[in-house]
């Protein structure tokens, strides 16, 4: 049996990107950047944490990076990245972002959050840019920033809209899917090329690594493709049902079993999630799990939970983390899982608006 709660938060800008802050990570490295400007006697006796505190930073420090906004137009509505807090206890986002960066007229439409705390990229209308994390020093609560990065990702820049970006578990491979169909996968953070497809799909849908690195899929709405990362190479091409069309991928979590992708699609009747074998490639199930249309679709870290979003039809700005409780017959909490969902503008509703291309 499976309960849920869930508590929202309105931050004046509807998201179109989300993703959870690594926080231990941003931590070590913004300390090993700050550490050659401090001195080592005061660092002992004042700055370096105790185990215990360790710990409790660890488990108190819980963040949500969101990136989105109204477009270039003169809607009124920023454009930002927010950082926000979430406590596990209460199952809430905080009232107030932690920070809120603003992006100028700049719309992030698109990102991804590295995995190791090298920071976000964000996919405006043309280009790409880097964003990092930082240590505010007007912040004793939340020691947490974001600003723009000096750094340049030149290989990314007037390249167009990107509707999909994604890093390998480890950070180490960075790949960007174009609404014109390119696909592009870098070293990173060298950023050396290592696939450039001018026409993967007619337009890049979704992108996902497994979590061993070894495959990536990349989605259209009428075609799957499964490269292989070393040899850059096409392995495999899954094609649609007759009324389904492909929205989003993702590979299961599971490395010491058979993993499986998943691919979220809208059918005549609602939304299914179809489920593929990545050994033999060969479609093993087709299941409705919504008489609506999947607008986000994501896979629990250990493989044991599916989740999906639907389209929000107003434009409330708001986001929800979401508490699943996965209890035993007997009652006990056996596992327990973050999701979050955000409720955000329908792509289409923006474009008819004209506030995004």
């Amino acid at each position: 049996m499976t309960d849920t709660l869930s508590d929202l938060q309105k931050y004046g800008v509807p998201f179109y990107g989300s993703g959870w802050v690594p926080y231990n990570h941003v931590r070590s490295k913004v300390n090993s950047q700050e550490k050659h400007e401090d001195d080592e006697e005061d660092n002992k006796e004042d700055e370096d944490p105790t185990q215990s505190e360790e710990e409790e930073i660890s488990t108190s420090l819980n963040y949500v990076v969101l990136a989105g906004g109204g477009g270039e137009g003169r809607s009124g509505i920023p454009n930002a990245i927010v950082v926000s807090h979430v406590d596990f206890a209460s199952n809430s986002l905080s009232d107030q972002p932690v920070v809120k960066l603003g992006t100028g007229s700049d719309l992030p439409y698109r990102m991804t959050v590295h995995p190791r705390g090298d920071g976000v990229i964000c996919a405006m209308q043309q280009s790409c840019r880097l964003f990092e994390w930082e240590e505010p020093e007007d912040n004793e609560v939340h020691k947490l920033g974001v600003k723009g990065s000096e750094k340049v990702l030149t290989q990314l820049e007037d390249v167009g809209q990107q509707l999909a970006l994604t890093f390998n578990s480890e950070g180490s491979v960075l790949a960007a899917g174009g609404e014109d169909g390119s696909l592009r996968v870098f070293k990173w953070p060298s950023m050396e090329i290592i696939l450039n497809e001018a026409q993967a799909h007619s337009s890049v849908k979704s992108l996902d690594f497994s979590c061993d690195g070894k495959f990536l899929v990349s989605l259209g709405s009428s075609l799957c493709r499964i490269w292989d990362v070393t040899s850059s190479k096409v392995i495999a091409s899954l094609a649609k049902g007759n009324d389904e069309v492909f929205a989003i991928c993702r590979f299961s979590q599971i490395v010491d079993k058979n993993p499986v992708l998943y691919i979220a699609a809208v059918t005549d009747h609602g939304g299914s999630i179809l489920t593929w074998n990545t050994t033999t490639w060969k479609r093993m199930h087709a299941n409705r799990v919504v008489r609506e249309p999947i607008s986000a679709f994501n896979v629990s870290a250990d493989g044991k939970f599916l989740a999906v979003a639907l389209i929000s039809a107003s434009l409330d700005s708001s986001a929800r983390v979401t508490l699943i409780k996965d209890k035993t017959k007997s009652g006990g909490m056996s596992w327990l899982i973050i999701f979050m969902v955000l409720l955000a503008i329908a792509v289409y509703f923006m474009k008819e608006k004209g506030i995004i291309p």
